[in-house]
């Protein structure tokens, strides 16, 4: 069985508004997946869904192969972008009263949160309030307590607020040995960058529907669209820019006199490329040919508009 979870044309509703309109998705197992979208897109209710706080009007989600059920949700982990510790309890105190919630138990949890604290070099806060904690401080235990009971999926809608790049960092680190140890991951956020380094799947979501999903690296191939960043030695690299110019569409062009390095980008037709450097060639010595590829957030910002575009 490849797939960890599966969402079969669900929709849901909520008065007139429709949060989700007849959404499918496929989450490989053992894999970082991308779940993306503007805000109001329909991201937190598919996540509302699989953690069963509400259900879909119709439709279906599958969980390791069976229909979605109360048990499952021991099997699942989830880290919501809104925090509910309780601010007046110690640290130590809610954290095993949570994991005993998740079905360890008291012995179990113990031991596993001493690992984990002593892991993120937080130990000194067991018997410190949540309020005496700044936000990232408190995301690190709202972490520790997702992951504690080694759920098969793990559910982070923006788990990077609140912390700065160190802590950003280590929590990242931990996220993807999570997932080489087996845990399969969905990971619901805005910065694009933090999808470019641990996602291998996305999905897009826009006014309820799914817009795009796939092989992140399968989408960016599918997003070329053949445009090409060139470094040329020659002289008069000007006459050589405006000879070319008239044939090619070259843009962000600078040419350095004194080292004679011309630098452009253009944009060929599909089937031009090697026409276009047997013209390089002829005239000058290429320093780097590189194909731009698009980053997750031009894709992101190039799909949402096209859709608004023809609605």
């Amino acid at each position: 069985m490849k797939n960890i979870l599966v969402a079969r044309n669900v929709t849901k509703k909520f008065g007139n508004q429709i949060a989700l309109n007849n959404v499918s998705l496929e989450i490989p197992r053992n894999c970082i997946y991308g779940l993306l979208g503007p805000n109001g897109a329909g991201k937190t209710t598919l996540i509302r869904i699989i953690n069963q706080i509400t259900y879909p009007d119709s439709g279906e989600v599958l969980f390791n192969g069976e229909l979605l059920q109360p048990h499952h949700i021991a099997q699942i982990g989830y880290l919501p972008e809104e925090r509910g510790l309780y601010k007046s309890m110690k640290v130590g105190e809610q954290a095993l009263y949570l994991a005993q919630l998740k079905g360890l138990s008291k012995s179990d949890a113990n031991q596993r949160l001493r690992y984990w604290f002593d892991k993120l070099d937080i130990g000194d806060w067991w018997n410190r309030k949540i309020q005496e904690l700044s936000k990232g401080m408190a995301q690190k235990i709202q972490f520790i307590v997702t992951v504690l009971h080694e759920p098969k999926l793990l559910i982070f809608d923006e788990p990077f607020s609140g912390f700065d790049p160190i802590n950003a960092n280590i929590i990242k680190d931990e996220i993807i040995k999570l997932k080489e140890k087996g845990t399969s991951i969905i990971f619901s956020t805005h910065r694009m960058e933090s999808v470019e380094e641990l996602c291998e799947y996305i999905a897009l979501l826009h006014n309820a529907e799914k817009i795009l999903d796939g092989k992140l690296e399968d989408i960016k191939k599918r997003y070329k669209n053949n445009i090409f960043r060139v470094g040329l030695e020659l002289e008069n690299g000007e006459n050589f820019l405006n000879l070319i110019s008239d044939k090619f569409d070259i843009t962000e062009s600078t040419y350095d006199i004194r080292k004679k390095q011309l630098d452009f980008t253009v944009q060929l037709p599909s089937d031009d490329t090697r026409n276009f450097l047997s013209i390089l060639s002829a005239e000058a010595s290429i320093n780097n040919f590189v194909e731009t590829i698009p980053t997750a957030n031009e894709i992101f910002i190039q799909t949402v508009q096209n859709k608004n575009a023809h609605e």
